[in-house]
This record gives structure tokens, C-alpha cells and sequence, in this order.
């Protein structure tokens, strides 16, 4: 069953095609074309049925043509093309092969002992270089094998990279590419074939793997994990889909009433408890890996796929490598046509070991909830309301924790979750902002009115702190290094570059933020008592120590994770005052204060107390 997808064999003497496509289809027609977009067929074959695929065998050295699957539904390149000609309705020939960058055979995976080493920084294409002065290729693969691209990253400290959806997709049309019409790319076609706008020629086929392969080259050539934002819960359309043309209704899951479901709010959802859905996305996340080198999966709306299918992919990817990181929304965006219990929600982390999620709790505990852009959570410090303060504190906690029990967490104040969904803190994906909804600083305006630039900055790095102090998997939005915006939009899913782009200016008009941000993740990539990785170590190092309101306090003792500092005190404070906090007694040093990180230290205190300034954070660690 391995091989059941591979649709195209080719050799210089012969190619064999083989569709998975209804037994009882009247007939089904291979055609060959010279080039990826018009023209007539120049060969039309009969494919023939026998077992369980629809075959045909066509002589002689087809290299460089293209073809179309018809089973009477409009032609296709299958479910499972590998090459594509511009706009990916036409399947390719190409030797893969062939299409390998110098080098790529000793193309190595960068090591990571644990997923709670990570630093993932998500990031778009055309986001990040667009506007970048200098790039050779701007908003394309080769921008991110440019030095420009690689120095930032490296001196940011990230060390994987989510890139958002890169398959060949549906809503930019790749012969009009001057049109610079913009996409987040959820809207999936070809789900194994690069995307053509993302290359330098989408004309050619084997260039924008080619060019693919050489920006995974790059990245991990720099110590960079390259993880693939996956979108295998639906399809752009039902009618024109690959699925559905070449076997209508299989792929998709239909209510009670025979209507197509739509829990992922986009008109349709793919039935991954099929068992041929359910092979599909094992063998493209298998492909992935093998051919691309890919290093982490990203499953959009986890929450539409089955748990099954979830620990199917995961025990598939231990086999080949089991520091592949695979995580994922754990939700969906609409009612599914299964039950909530066997689907990869949230609350159903702790039956899919080795799969993360990410915590709204903790994101929208800093920065508000999702339903309301204009109201504001801890980082607003905007009530005296002790219930809401509670919650807003206790889901800070749960998220600090990694979304794991622990004896002073109260569950009862936690937004969104009635119990720890977390078997391991490395199942948290912790966030504040992501490509969805406002970014941060976007988000912090909107929420707090009047706000000068001044205390944006202050909370920006406050909401940070938390993120990179969590015991979860931190995870930050491209650009917010460099105080990114957007203009105010919501949703800029297909909003144009001047709202999308990155503004590479502002990191000399805000040095301290790209300075903190980079000295934040090197503090804890130095200090593995942020990465403890294990409940029972998160339970029996970490405690919450008793803060006033707006603020939360955390000391991480008895050299967590074999730290070399035997106490670390960290506390976040969102209130517009200074607030004192009462510590164990002892002499500390202090290494972030007001803005600032310097894990050499910035000064002394001793005593039982530590005054932390407005809306910033301070880290502590006592003296040998």
C-alpha cells in the first residue's frame, strides 16, 4: 500500500500510470500534452482496470510532457502529482532526481534533542522579503538561501522556521504573477508539488523544486528546521478539486442529510477516516520528509482530522525520525460531520502523544479573546474585577506550566479548558501571536486605548517574556522582532504587501526590540530550566510564588533541568505602577530589567523583596 499513490513511474523506455478512481468509472482517459497550459493532446490513451487502479503503459521517453487523468468529471492531474505544469492543472514527467541541488545528498537535519529546544518563528514567503532592499528574490524560495535572510535568522536565534502553506495552491493565478495578488495560500490544489508562484519560473516544473530544495539546503546548512504548514482538511473547492474529479465523494465527509460538511468553514472537509484520505496524508507527509527534507508539520484546523489518522502520521514519522515536530490547531472552524471525541481537538491532546497544540489559553489570557479585538486581557491591566483578574492570572499559569497539571493551577479559573490537556509540556505550542487574527502590536492598540509607542514596546516585550519563559514550545509571528503591524487588519489572508509586508526600517527606528528579542531566546536556550520538557519535572521545580494583582510570579528552584543557576525568579508585570513582590530571601542578580536582558547581570539585590518596574518583566537568579 505503500506505493498506492505513486501515479506516474517513469523510465527512458516506458512511463506507467496507475489512479486510484471508481471501478465502475465508464471510462478513463490518460492524455499527454507538450506543454503545462494549452494546446491539443498529443496522445490519448485508454487506461485499463485491474488491481485496483486504473492503469496504463505508454513506450518510449516521455520526459519533459505532461499529462491529464479523465474519468469523465474534467481532467486532473490526480491526488498525487509531484510535478506541475503553471497553475498545476497539468501533471508533469520530470526526474526528481534531476532535480536535487548540489550538495543534497549530505543535506543533514539539524539536531534537536527535544521539541522543547525549539524556538519556531512563523513566517510567509512574501511577508519576509517583499521588501527587503537588498533581496535577489524577493518573495520567493531563493530569498531564504540569500546571506541577508540567513544572518537575520541566525542572529534573531530561531532555530526552526514555519513556513505557511507552500504547496501549489489555488487563489494566485501563477501567469499573472505581476499582478502581485497576495495569499496565505489555505486554499490547497496540489498538495505535494510546490507552490509556482514562490519559484523564479513556474513554467518549468523541476524549477520550483529545485529552488525549494535549495532554500531547505540553505536553512539547515545554518543550524535552521524547516516545518511545513499542512492543509489537509479541505480542498479549495469541492467541484474542481483533484479529490472530487477523480473520485467524486470519496474524499469528503457529508452530513446526515447528504451535504457536504464544512467544519473547516471553507465549504468542505476531506474525511481523513477514510482509509484511502487517511493514506493520502500519510504518504504526503512521508513524502515531505523524504524528498524535501522537511523537518516539522504544521496541520492546519487539526480539529477536522481524526485521532487515528493524527497517531497514524505520528507512529509513521517515529519510524523514519522521531524528532520530526509535528503539532497543530486543535480546533476546527465550523461543526464537523464526526463526534468531538474522535477528532484532534484540544482536550484531545493527551490521546495523541507526540502531538502539540496550541494554547489560546495563554494567548488570549495576554492579549485578550479571540471574539473581541477592542477588549484587552493581562497585558491591558484594564480591570479590578477579581474574578477576571483570576482568570486572565490562572490561564497566564496554565500556560506557563505547559497546559500540564499542576497542584497551583486552578482549572476552575481557566479560560477554554475545564482540565489540563497536556500529557508533557512539550504538547504546548506557547503563543501570543500568530499570521491569524491582529498581530501583537496591532492587537495592543486596538485593546488599549491611548496607548504611546513607548508603553507598546514595554508590553510587547512583557507579552514576549511569558511566551519564552513558558515551559510550552515557544512560537513567535515573523517580524514582530521589528514591531510589526498591519495596518489594523483582521484577517489580511489576502490583504496586499503594504499591509502584509515586513518593514525592515524598523529595526533602526526600534533597535531595543530586535535587541531584547534575540537576548530573550538565548537566555533560554542557555538555561534549560525553560525547557524543563517533562510534567513531572515542571511540578517538582516550578512554583508560583504570591503577587499582587496584574501580575504574575514564578520561581523555577533547585536547579531545574541541572541549570546552572540554582534559583531563577521571573515576574510579569502588567500594571501601569511599580509593583513589589515578596521573594525568598537572598542575594540575587538580576538579569532582565526594564527592557533589558544581560545574562551576565545587571545588578545586585538582596533582601526578600524585588521591585518590578510598569508593564515589563524582571528575571532573577541567586547568587552561588
Amino acid at each position: 500500500m505503500a506505493q498506492f499513490f505513486n501515479e506516474v513511474q517513469y523510465s527512458p523506455e516506458q512511463t506507467r500510470f496507475a489512479l486510484f478512481a471508481p471501478e465502475d468509472a465508464k471510462a478513463v482517459k490518460l492524455r499527454l500534452y507538450r506543454d503545462g497550459q494549452g494546446g491539443k493532446a498529443l496522445q490519448t490513451v485508454k487506461m485499463e482496470y485491474r488491481d485496483g487502479r486504473w492503469r496504463a503503459t505508454v513506450k518510449g521517453d516521455l520526459r519533459g510532457r505532461f499529462y491529464t487523468f479523465d474519468t469523465g468529471h474534467g481532467e486532473t492531474p490526480g491526488v498525487f502529482a509531484k510535478a506541475v505544469g503553471v497553475n498545476g492543472r497539468r501533471g508533469a514527467i520530470v526526474t526528481l532526481k534531476d532535480t536535487d541541488p548540489e550538495g543534497w545528498a549530505d543535506d543533514k537535519r539539524p539536531v534537536t534533542k527535544s521539541p522543547a529546544d525549539l524556538v519556531i518563528y512563523e513566517m510567509h514567503h512574501r511577508d519576509f522579503s517583499i521588501a527587503r532592499q537588498d533581496a535577489r528574490y524577493p518573495g520567493k524560495f531563493l530569498a531564504l538561501t540569500e546571506p541577508w535572510a540567513i544572518g537575520h535568522l541566525k542572529e534573531l536565534g530561531v532555530n526552526a522556521v514555519h513556513i505557511l502553506p507552500s504547496y501549489d495552491y489555488g487563489s494566485v493565478d501563477e501567469t499573472r504573477l505581476k499582478d502581485n495578488k497576495y495569499n496565505w495560500g489555505y486554499d490547497p490544489v496540489n498538495y505535494n508539488v510546490p507552490e509556482g508562484g514562490y519559484s523564479t519560473d513556474p513554467y518549468r516544473p523541476e524549477v520550483r523544486i529545485r529552488e525549494f530544495k535549495k532554500m531547505v539546503q540553505a536553512l539547515h546548512k545554518a543550524g535552521i528546521r524547516v516545518i511545513l504548514d499542512v492543509v489537509y482538511n479541505h480542498t479549495y473547492d469541492i467541484e474542481h478539486s483533484n479529490f472530487q474529479r477523480t473520485y467524486p465523494d470519496y474524499f469528503y465527509r457529508k452530513t446526515a442529510d447528504g451535504s457536504y460538511s464544512n467544519g473547516s468553514g471553507c465549504g468542505n472537509e476531506t474525511a481523513s477516516e477514510k482509509p484511502m484520505m487517511r493514506l493520502f496524508m500519510l504518504e504526503s507527509v512521508r513524502y515531505w520528509m523524504q524528498e524535501y527534507h522537511i523537518d516539522g508539520f504544521r496541520f492546519d484546523l487539526m480539529g477536522c482530522h481524526d485521532i487515528e489518522t493524527m497517531n497514524a502520521i505520528r507512529t509513521m514519522v517515529n519510524e523514519a525520525d522521531p524528532t520530526v515536530f509535528i503539532y497543530g490547531e486543535g480546533w476546527s472552524a465550523g461543526n464537523c460531520a464526526l463526534p468531538a471525541e474522535r477528532l484532534g481537538m484540544k482536550a484531545n491532546v493527551s490521546r495523541m502523544p507526540g502531538i502539540a497544540a496550541f494554547s489560546d489559553e495563554l494567548r488570549d489570557a495576554l492579549r485578550g479573546p479571540f471574539s473581541d479585538d477592542t477588549k484587552g486581557g493581562f497585558l491591558a491591566a484594564a480591570t479590578d474585577d477579581d474574578a477576571d483578574n483570576a482568570m486572565l492570572e490562572e490561564s497566564l499559569k496554565f500556560g506557563i506550566v505547559g497546559a500540564v497539571s499542576h497542584p497551583q493551577v486552578d482549572m476552575t479559573r481557566v479560560n477554554y479548558a475545564q482540565q489540563p490537556w497536556a500529557t508533557e509540556p512539550v504538547q504546548m505550542i506557547s503563543y501570543v501571536s500568530c499570521h491569524d487574527d491582529m498581530c501583537l502590536t496591532d492587537r495592543l492598540r486596538a485593546s488599549i486605548p491611548g496607548l504611546t509607542t513607548e508603553e507598546l514596546i514595554r508590553l510587547d516585550l512583557l507579552a514576549q517574556t511569558a511566551v519564552f519563559t513558558s515551559q510550552g514550545v515557544p512560537f513567535m509571528l515573523s517580524g514582530e522582532e521589528m514591531l510589526r503591524d498591519k495596518k489594523g487588519v483582521h484577517n489580511s489572508f489576502e490583504s496586499p504587501d503594504s499591509v502584509n509586508h515586513l518593514d525592515w526600517n524598523n529595526l533602526r527606528r526600534y533597535p531595543q526590540v530586535m535587541e531584547y528579542y534575540k537576548n530573550l531566546i538565548r537566555l533560554r536556550q542557555h538555561h534549560p530550566a525553560f525547557r524543563l520538557g517533562s510534567a513531572d519535572l515542571v511540578r517538582k521545580h516550578l512554583e508560583f510564588l504570591p503577587a499582587p494583582r496584574h501580575v504574575v510570579a514564578f520561581r523555577l528552584k533547585n536547579y531545574a533541568g541541572r541549570d546552572d543557576w540554582r534559583n531563577i525568579i521571573v515576574v510579569l508585570n502588567a500594571s501601569r505602577q511599580p509593583q513589589t513582590v515578596v521573594i525568598p530571601k537572598g542575594v540575587y542578580q538580576e538579569v532582565c530589567c526594564d527592557g533589558v536582558i544581560n545574562e551576565a547581570g545587571l545588578g545586585t539585590i538582596q533582601g526578600t523583596e524585588t521591585v518590578v518596574s510598569p508593564q515589563s518583566a524582571v528575571i532573577l537568579h541567586d547568587e552561588p
